[in-house]
């Protein structure tokens, strides 16, 4: 039996990760902004669930959430960075305190957690750090720039992370999710107060209003938690796990592109070196 500490829990994968957390048998802090979100799942198993009011941006509630975790299971086991939310807008439309507020909640708040899950895990020499990251951090699309900035910034923190705490037992997992059935777009996606006409044929046409996707979504929230549950009961895990059909076709067709673009492109970059016999 482990520990897990699910941020976002309230809906989508957050909240079918913690009905399958707790249905195995293993105990399980669930959080989201409001706790009475997670209420019911929490009462379906009053022994091995705890309920905990997080906001990721709110650093007091990150200390207290982690403090009630450690007063009622002893320790953490898995972290489950989880909790964030979408934002749509064209480069040039978005507002300055509505980028700064999706880092805020994107990125820095899952890295404080982290920082206050850390201790535990160094002092044990095992745990496991789970960062929920998109397919866009490999590939973006018109609208998503900033949104998927937080996840490919996310990225970036987690392949240091991983590489500092590898040898002291911990392990970091990102998980790139595809398109999944859930009601993000209804209930997480956040988009520009403002629009500007010329991008009406780029971005524009995935603004909310616009977005025809919703509903149709190929992957099955359900299913991803369980693979991702499989995917971490092995002695190895990826440090990049891809769920969903769609985010391996995606991303093999980015780098696939990106690799060809390195070998079209090589004449050009090998040429900046210095010069041997001049050295």
């Amino acid at each position: 039996m482990t520990t897990w500490f699910i941020t976002g829990a309230s809906s989508g994968l957050g909240a079918a990760l913690a009905a399958a957390v707790l249905d195995r048998g293993h105990d399980a802090v669930v959080t989201a902004r409001n706790a009475d979100d997670v209420r019911a799942l929490v009462d379906r198993y009053p022994e091995r669930a705890l309920a905990a009011p997080l906001d990721v941006t709110d650093h007091d509630q990150i200390v207290a959430a982690v403090a009630a975790a450690t007063a009622r299971f002893g320790a953490v086991d898995v972290l489950v960075n989880n909790a964030g939310h979408g934002y749509r807008a064209a480069v040039e439309e978005a507002a300055p305190d509505e980028v700064a507020e999706l880092f805020a909640t994107n990125l820095f708040g899952p890295i404080d957690v982290i920082k206050a899950v850390l201790p535990q895990m160094r002092a044990r020499r095992s745990g496991t750090i789970v960062n929920v990251s998109s397919i866009g951090a490999p590939r973006s699309n018109p609208a998503s720039g900033y949104y998927t900035a937080t996840k490919a910034a996310l990225e970036g923190v987690s392949d240091a992370l991983n590489r500092e705490v590898g040898p002291l037992g911990i392990r970091v997992v990102v998980v790139e999710p595809g398109a999944f059935r859930t009601d993000f777009a209804g209930r997480s996606l956040m988009q520009s107060r403002d629009v500007i006409a010329d991008y009406a044929d780029t971005a524009g046409k995935r603004r909310k209003e616009n977005d025809q996707v919703h509903g149709t979504q190929p992957g099955d929230p359900d299913r991803a938690a369980q693979a991702l549950i499989v995917a971490l009961e092995g002695a190895e895990v990826p440090f990049r796990l891809l769920l969903g059909s769609d985010a391996v076709r995606i991303v093999r067709e980015e780098y696939q592109s990106r690799i060809e673009e390195i070998d079209a492109w090589a004449h050009i970059s090998t040429t900046t070196d210095y010069d041997a016999k001049e050295a």
